[in-house]
């Protein structure tokens, strides 16, 4: 039982891993796209790859956070960001390496995230939260350090939504007793899916305009008679201009 405990405590860390040194080198392609200097690069892969296991550590209060304990993790960071300044991603096989790179923290970091969340004893729900919060945060972080509103609050492709994808399937396979399949489904499922928004340009809709009836009709039952009549007439080709109106 110790031994299996080990292997999966392994297979969480390389999964984890595995997302700081992707979000990383997105840090630093974002910090080339701004045009900012080695420390910016450094800065903004330690920030992206590494801001939401904080959060989710901060949230769970279970002492340090993971990244400041072990150094493999601001290694990873640290080397996402020489990458990045180093390799341009703007070529058609960098940009696909790019793009599964991105896909690949959402899924990794949802999956642990929600893991992580169950070990500490937490519910379902919270669960699935930080699992999220621990793929979007992040990037939430980058964003905003660059003066930008936050990518998953519109015009991305499903970022958020891959993270609850992957969260929730993680929740309910741990729950069943099932977490190494429940890493491997969460991250091929919500990998899977990051790519498939990518691919087809899916999004969420923006805000619905909800129309209401004017309380005058709601209130004036005459005013409400004489508006369906009008509509039936319309349907019918009778209008009050009409000669055949008034039959």
């Amino acid at each position: 039982m110790n031994t299996e405990s080990e292997t999966l405590f392994e297979i969480i860390r390389f999964v984890d891993l595995a997302g700081v040194l992707a979000n990383a080198i997105l840090g630093g392609v974002a910090a080339r796209t701004a045009r900012l200097d080695i420390v910016g690069f450094v800065v903004l892969a330690i920030m992206s790859g590494l801001g939401g296991g904080m959060i989710r550590d901060t949230l769970l209060q279970q002492g340090t956070p993971a990244a400041l304990l072990d150094p493999a993790y601001l290694i990873c960071a640290i080397l996402g960001g020489v990458i990045a300044y180093f390799v341009t991603f703007n070529g058609r096989w960098t940009r696909r390496v790019l793009l599964l790179l991105d896909a690949l923290a959402v899924g990794c970091w949802s999956a642990v995230g929600a893991q992580k969340a169950l070990e500490a004893g937490l519910g379902w729900l919270p669960a699935i939260l930080l699992g999220i919060i621990t793929a979007v945060g992040g990037g939430m972080v980058r964003d905003i350090m660059l003066l930008k509103v936050p990518t998953i609050f519109g015009g991305n492709t499903l970022y958020a939504t891959s993270a609850l994808l992957a969260s929730t399937e993680m929740v309910i396979l741990s729950k069943l007793g099932f977490v190494a399949i429940g890493t491997a489904v969460a991250i091929l499922s919500g990998s899977g899916l990051s790519l498939l928004a990518k691919r087809y340009g899916w999004i969420l809709p923006t805000g619905y305009a909800l129309r209401i009836p004017k309380p005058i009709l709601l209130l004036n039952p005459r005013a409400w008679r004489q508006r369906r009549l009008d509509a039936r007439n319309a349907r019918n080709g009778i209008f009050p201009d009409d000669p055949g109106a008034s039959v």
